[in-house]
């Protein structure tokens, strides 16, 4: 094993009130890939600023290697003292390090270097700091948030850029997919500590249900010591004082340890309020075109949207996402076309640039629309700071302005608000940005179960599977031409769509380019040319197949569907769950095998 190049050891900081980090660690090996996660205001942050040097602990050692460089991914950039971007960028190089690494990143993330600093948005200024901090290729790469305000394609062309540096990494992100594919070992901060697991995020949420679980059975068994000892105090046998005296301090120990457990931080516990039913048609958009000058946003676009439907729209940024959003939601006229709403809808909104929010209001008057201490929740008075529990804030925070929250609090409270109103229709732009996994999990179970309808943007690829029915996406994905297209299933059906008409349409084309005297070729040899009996058999069993693995999917996912079985069978339900991946998998192969061999007999049949 290597010898760290920087490491954190018990490190303790606090701002006042119960300790911010409390014998919190980090160690950093050259090669690592390390995801650091957390809740909300867990003190993440924190830590990979003191990693960096930026923030001071009040006791711990820290540890970097005199000859190892660092460099900090910032939230907020600080561009004072430069004319353009590449000067920014380039100032973050040392002596020696390739001038022309600037120019490649820059060119990747989308900007041209040329930039005035002063006029960039929050995913430009990004991107610069992006470039300047990966361009020297440092010892060791902190990353806090990287993919915030970026756009899919350049979320997964960073994943590659990570996945192959040399830098030592330690990253930060709410974007379980990206955290998935480039993390190699996983170290969780809760409550003011610790823990690291030396294996990628995806195998992190089992491991740390295992230690809550374990967790909570030692705080059964010392509560069951302490009720022995008091029993014993009471009416065991008297023996020699001094062991007496011995056994009631360690008494006294049990119960102040008990006393003093800091168990994990709840989970957000919410329901959306009931509205009234909203038409069958919720919208219905034909030939919508939408134009800017000579560019094209969206041309000749129909779709129609049922109640229930979860909608989700991806496309790298300036595709005009927010721009179709609105026009579906009537926010805006399109140049060309109709869009009809259907009947009574109620419409909730969670803006991606938290716009609806005043810094200088209060928690409980933005929740309560300043109308007293208490909220209409499901037709139910809720006092206001007993409903901002269910969404983990404090009842202290309810006199905070609104400015004093963080990016993740900030969502939260948004969530809150919306969740608290009567909708039928949920629109949603960016809405997994800031927020932490626990939350990210609370969120995707309430779009998955909204019995309304969800329209969403997002550049979350695992919150897109695991919630939308179809997705609509630009036809040309590298240059958007306002030409769109609407997918079944989530973001991955939608690559194997999009992949399999491409390599559709470059069939037609390297048929079309195939000779004239090939295709006046004698009709007699391809009147021989038939399917086996290996495909005929494999073509006529096939169906029967895929409805036997739809038919056990369906029973698998009727049985998971128990809110109850993990808890009372955790080893079933993770069978059950093995078992319903193979049956996909095999699923998916069988689908694709059948759609090569129709494919091949109608060709074949002309």
């Amino acid at each position: 094993m290597a010898p760290p190049i920087l490491k954190l050891d018990d490190i303790f900081l606090s701002f006042g009130g119960a300790p911010l980090l409390a014998g919190a660690g980090l160690q950093i090996e050259p090669g690592d890939k390390i995801c650091l996660v957390g809740r909300n205001g867990s003190g993440k942050s924190t830590l990979l600023k003191i990693a960096a040097g930026l923030v001071e602990a009040q006791s711990g050692e820290v540890f970097r290697h005199p000859s190892s460089t660092v460099r900090y991914l910032e939230q907020a950039p600080d561009f004072a003292g430069f004319n353009t971007v590449q000067a920014y960028a380039e100032a973050g190089l040392g002596p020696g390090d390739d001038p022309y690494r600037v120019t490649y990143l820059l060119s990747h993330l989308g900007l041209s270097g040329d930039e005035d600093p002063r006029m960039l948005s929050g995913g430009e200024s990004r991107r610069a700091a992006l470039a300047r901090v990966m361009a020297p290729e440092p010892d060791i790469l902190l990353l806090d948030e990287p993919t915030n305000h970026l756009d899919l394609p350049t979320i997964e062309w960073l994943e590659g850029e990570l996945q192959k540096t040399r830098s030592a990494l330690v990253l930060i992100s709410h974007d379980r997919r990206f955290l998935e594919k480039v993390s190699t070992a996983t170290v969780w901060l809760d409550r003011g500590t610790s823990r690291r697991l030396d294996r990628g995020f995806a195998h992190f949420e089992a491991w740390r249900d295992q230690v809550l679980e374990a967790e909570e059975l030692e705080q059964h068994k010392l509560g069951k010591s302490i009720e022995r000892e008091e029993h014993w105090l009471r009416y065991g046998v008297t023996a020699r004082r001094k062991r007496n005296m011995r056994r009631l301090g360690e008494l006294q120990t049990m119960r102040s340890n008990y006393r003093g457990h800091k168990g994990p931080q709840g989970t957000v516990q919410a329901t959306v309020s009931d509205a009234q039913e909203s038409g069958k048609l919720v919208i219905e958009a034909d030939k919508i075109t939408k134009s800017f000058g000579e560019r094209a946003i969206v041309t000749s676009f129909s779709i129609r949207v049922h109640r229930g439907d979860c909608i989700g729209l991806v496309g790298p940024n300036g595709a005009g996402k927010t721009t179709l959003l609105k026009m579906l939601t009537g926010q805006l006229s399109p140049d060309s076309g109709i869009v009809k709403l259907g009947t009574n809808l109620e419409i909730a909104t969670l803006d991606q640039k938290r716009e609806d929010l005043d810094p200088e209001d209060t928690l409980a008057n933005y929740l309560t629309d300043g109308r007293g201490e208490n909220l209409l929740v499901n037709g139910e008075q809720r006092h206001v700071t007993g409903y901002m529990k269910e969404f983990l804030f404090q009842p202290e925070q309810a006199r905070t302005p609104i400015r004093n929250l963080s990016g993740g609090e900030r969502a939260r409270l948004m969530l809150a608000r919306i969740l608290s109103r009567p909708t039928n229709l949920l629109i949603l732009d960016e809405p997994t940005n800031d927020l932490d996994i626990e939350t990210l999990d609370l969120l995707q179970e309430i779009v998955a179960g909204f019995p309304g309808t969800v329209i969403l943007v997002s550049h979350d690829r695992d919150f897109l599977d695991r919630t939308v029915t179809s997705t609509i996406a630009p036809a040309v994905p590298d240059a958007p031409d306002g030409r769109w297209i609407e997918y079944a299933g989530g973001y991955s059906d939608m690559l194997v769509q999009r992949k399999g008409a491409l390599e559709e349409r470059r069939k037609a084309e390297k048929a079309a380019e195939k000779p004239k005297t090939q295709e006046a070729a004698p009709s007699a040899g391809s009147s021989k040319a038939k399917l086996s009996f290996k495909q005929k058999f494999a073509l006529e069993n096939l169906p029967k197949e895929m409805a036997k693995a739809v038919a056990e999917i369906a029973k698998r996912e009727q049985v998971m569907a128990d809110p109850n079985l993990f808890t009372r069978d955790p080893a079933a339900f993770n069978r059950l769950a093995r078992e319903m991946e193979k049956l996909r998998a095999s699923l998916t192969k069988m689908e694709e095998e059948w759609l090569e061999l129709e494919m091949l007999r109608e060709e074949l049949e002309g």
